[in-house]
């Protein structure tokens, strides 16, 4: 079985999880694989529908991880599920290698599936508590045609032993688990099938700050081993600067500010994201409560600003390149 390896930081960043590298994106971007562009989602009918995605664009390379930071309600997980055909897109386009996966159907649609999969944040809930570990695993599998009993064998016990879930474990059913071991299950669910890109959404935010390391570690040396690239979703900036290439903010259906982890880690410039930074640091924050006003002009974030002034109320402030890639949507720059 894979043991897990406490790996050896270098670059000198705090952070709750001592002994993690940060990641290694290699310096120079590759092959686009996500496309996301000016994405509008929406929930409800007549006066109860609220715009949930307000104008989101984000690229995922091959080989990259891509984190995407905001708190809860702001449409992290909406942006997910819409990836990968849990929720319908309502404007703009995702495109996968290029071909908006709206146009997908049949076996196309079907192998969409099969390269785009999905770690969930509520372990437990998303696994079937009748199946056993080994059965959950051998289900996709199956779905997609691998009809030879001994190759599944053989896949499953190749992943399990990937992920860190010893053979004794694969006859046991998820509340006979503990949470890390089945976040694992997860992984080693979404891997089974050998996708390009893996959607992980708040994959550890239920877990003990140790297991939490473990997992990342294991996240890490799965993307250097298989060559995969992650759609990192999270509320905490400390756990997505361990395993993100590029970062995108964002708050109330919009993206707020995006960098490169270093650049947004050292020189966050939106507000928000100093605030997201300081929680993250466990420092006090200025308590401004208030909610994200409906559509309209304005930044959205300006009544829990302790800087707004009155352009923040007359103008929607857009994303602009302040350097080096780094965009932010304040007037404040």
């Amino acid at each position: 079985m894979r043991q897990d390896v406490v790996m050896a930081r270098d670059d000198g960043f705090p952070g709750p999880f001592l002994g993690m590298s940060p990641p290694q994106s290699g310096g120079k971007r590759m092959n686009t694989l996500l496309e996301i562009e000016d994405l509008h989602v929406a929930y409800g009918l007549g006066s109860k529908r609220r715009s949930v995605l307000d104008g989101v664009s984000l690229t995922v390379d091959e080989g990259e991880t891509v984190g995407v930071i905001g708190e809860s309600g702001c449409g992290k997980s909406t942006l997910a599920k819409t990836i990968v055909g849990l929720a319908k897109i309502g404007g703009g386009s995702v495109c996968y290698r290029g071909t908006d996966v709206r146009t997908l159907s049949g076996p196309s649609l079907k192998e969409y599936g099969r390269r785009v999969q999905m770690v969930f944040q509520n372990s437990l809930a998303s696994l079937n508590p009748r199946k056993t570990v080994f059965q959950t695993l051998e289900t996709p599998l199956i779905v997609h045609g691998e009809r030879d009993r001994r190759s599944r064998r053989r896949r499953i016990e190749d992943i399990a032993d990937r992920v860190g879930l010893p053979n004794a474990m694969l006859q046991r059913r998820p509340h006979e688990l503990s949470g890390g071991q089945r976040q694992r299950v997860g992984i080693g669910r979404a891997l089974i099938l050998n996708p390009q890109l893996v959607i992980c959404d708040e994959p550890v935010s239920a877990l003990d700050v140790s297991i939490q390391a473990q997992i990342l570690n294991l996240l890490s040396d799965l993307r250097r081993e298989q060559g995969l690239s992650y759609l990192f979703i999270s509320h905490d900036l400390g756990v997505v600067r361990f395993i993100a290439d590029r970062i995108f903010v964002i708050f109330a259906g919009r993206i707020i500010e995006t960098a490169d982890y270093q650049d947004l880690w050292r020189d966050p410039r939106h507000p928000y994201t100093r605030l997201l930074l300081a929680a993250s640091l466990g420092e006090s924050t200025p308590d401004r409560p208030g909610s994200p006003p409906p559509p309209s002009t304005g930044c959205r974030f300006r009544h829990r600003c302790p800087f707004a002034f009155g352009l923040c109320a007359e103008e929607t402030p857009v994303l602009r390149d302040i350097g080096g890639g780094h965009r932010t949507a304040c007037h404040l720059g």
